[in-house]
């Protein structure tokens, strides 16, 4: 027998009790009219699911054209349930985790919004919530925000691009709702996160991220340590002179977000204008400037004080710098080769390598990426890789900026999306690799001179290290002690809307 799913949504008595609001006594009355339940957003109500109020509550429309408004799932996707029958879910209106016992709908996966409780009794739709509560509910509460303003950060962390947008608890929440919303594309289909994912280290396991017209010409940056500085340009090629400046770079790009401008494209000014049309940004605009007007400014340093608030210092490397003399000592939770890796970063490379010269013994990394933030030095030039994502035929000498080293992998230990500007480094192995022989490209007039002390009279040709197997093992053991664990999780910097 074929099996089928159906959809129902119940109600106390038979789907004909309402939800009833009742004006304060001591107000005039108001006009009371009925509302109907639009749980899949489509614009059209369920006439079953209705509730009576003055004010239009959240999640509910005035017409009642939808029947079929609670079915979650397809018959192909869940009329089984895996033999067990499809539970209730009951709604969470309140964001407690406590569910209606009055409003519930069953389906084999538990939809949005529905708990399989149906524990509180008082989870009514309140006309006095604030949009902010509407919207996020418990993940966002505005009278005990999260900490942003004052982590803990270890005592040899000195580096910092801040200058005058100092981050604070209310910017940088603004900021998150902002780098996580969708509406900042001009399909609501794309945000900020969509390329930039915390479980990645906010960079893209793909080679190149997904825009709303077409895909990017370059691979996303991991953003963890942003702040962790002294280089204040940003983009591979530092065409933004601030990370404020870079925020709304990608929103004003036709390929990322849309809203250029150009060939037929909105502007900034439109996005402005259908933000000022959703509730929670009048609120948090108002509470974090004093005033509900949305700027592009405005927009910028809330964006980058959320940014920068993203920080990872709880790694083995931590732990270990911690417990030692200095940084050039052996650590003690360090394995043998994870200080031998750790030797081989710091020390100068021999023959002319990254900051060495011929009495180096090392592989020189220290020279352009600096412990103990891994930070890339602001004078660096291109490093020899010159792939073009846009136009393979064509090479890239214009990068001369870099993440930090910290987090290239993720805790289990896999790379948190390919390496470089081109995606071209799909193992730390290969990154290893490339440094130990510059390739020679023709055209590549901005090779950083560190990276030139290759054979030959007086030098000039791009280096080779020589490195053993051995030595290159080392090296990429001490990069994995690199990776922290919070900040794949931490609540701070996960998405508000879910």
């Amino acid at each position: 027998m074929k099996h089928q799913l159906f959809c129902t949504c119940h109600l106390l008595l038979a789907l004909v009790s309402f939800i009833t609001f009742s004006c304060e006594p001591d107000e005039e009355p108001c006009a009371e009219r009925t509302w109907f339940r639009d749980a899949d957003n489509d614009g059209l109500g369920n006439p079953d699911m209705t509730a009576i109020a003055c004010d239009q509550p959240a999640g509910y429309v005035a017409n009642s054209n939808d029947d079929n408004d609670m079915c979650m799932l397809t018959v192909d996707e869940c009329g089984i349930c895996g033999g067990t029958g499809a539970p209730s879910w009951y709604e969470d209106m309140d964001g407690d985790s406590l569910g209606n016992p009055l409003v519930s709908v069953t389906a084999c996966e538990q939809p949005d919004g529905f708990v399989s409780n149906s524990d509180d009794t008082d989870d009514t739709i309140n006309n006095n919530l604030s949009a902010i509560e509407r919207t996020f509910g418990s993940r966002i509460t505005l009278s005990s925000l999260m900490n942003y303003a004052n982590q803990p950060l270890p005592n040899y962390i000195t580096k910092d691009n801040t200058t005058s947008n100092v981050i604070t608890d209310a910017g940088a929440t603004l900021g998150r709702v902002l780098f996580y919303d969708k509406n900042l594309s001009v399909d609501n289909t794309i945000a900020c996160a969509s390329c930039h994912q915390q479980a990645s280290a906010f960079s893209d396991l793909s080679l190149a991220s997904t825009g709303v017209d077409g895909v990017t010409g370059r691979h996303s940056m991991r953003l963890i340590n942003a702040r962790f500085s002294l280089e204040d340009n940003f983009f591979w090629d530092e065409r933004a002179a601030s990370l404020e400046q870079q925020t709304t770079q990608p929103i004003q790009d036709h390929i990322e977000m849309g809203f250029s401008g150009a060939n037929g494209d909105p502007t900034i000014s439109d996005l402005i204008n259908k933000l000022e049309g959703i509730d929670y940004y009048e609120e948090l605009f108002n509470f974090v400037y004093g005033d509900p007007n949305i700027t592009e400014d405005r927009m910028q340093r809330a964006l980058a004080q959320f940014i920068r608030s993203i920080q990872s210092f709880d790694s083995k490397f931590d732990q270990g710098l911690a417990q030692a003399v200095n940084l050039g000592a052996n650590f003690p939770n360090f394995t043998p080769e994870e200080n031998e890796g750790k030797r081989l970063f710091l020390s100068p490379a021999a023959g002319g390598g990254p900051g060495g010269g011929a009495t180096g013994e090392g592989a020189g990394c220290q020279g352009c990426h600096r412990a103990p933030e891994f930070d890339i030095d602001p004078n660096s030039r291109n490093n020899g890789v010159v792939g073009n994502l846009a136009d393979p035929n064509l090479i890239d000498v214009t990068i001369t900026r870099s993440p930090t080293l910290r987090d290239l992998v993720n805790p289990a230990g896999a790379m948190n999306g390919p390496a470089m500007h081109d995606g071209s480094k799909a193992t730390i192995r290969e990154i290893i690799d490339h440094y130990d022989m510059i390739p020679v490209v023709a055209g590549n007039n901005n090779l950083d001179p560190r990276l030139n002390g290759g054979p030959g009279p007086g030098g000039g040709q791009p280096q080779i290290l020589n490195l053993t197997e051995a030595e290159k093992n080392a090296i990429e053991a001490f990069l994995r002690t690199l990776t922290g664990s919070s900040v794949y999780t931490d609540e701070r910097w996960s998405d508000p809307f879910r």
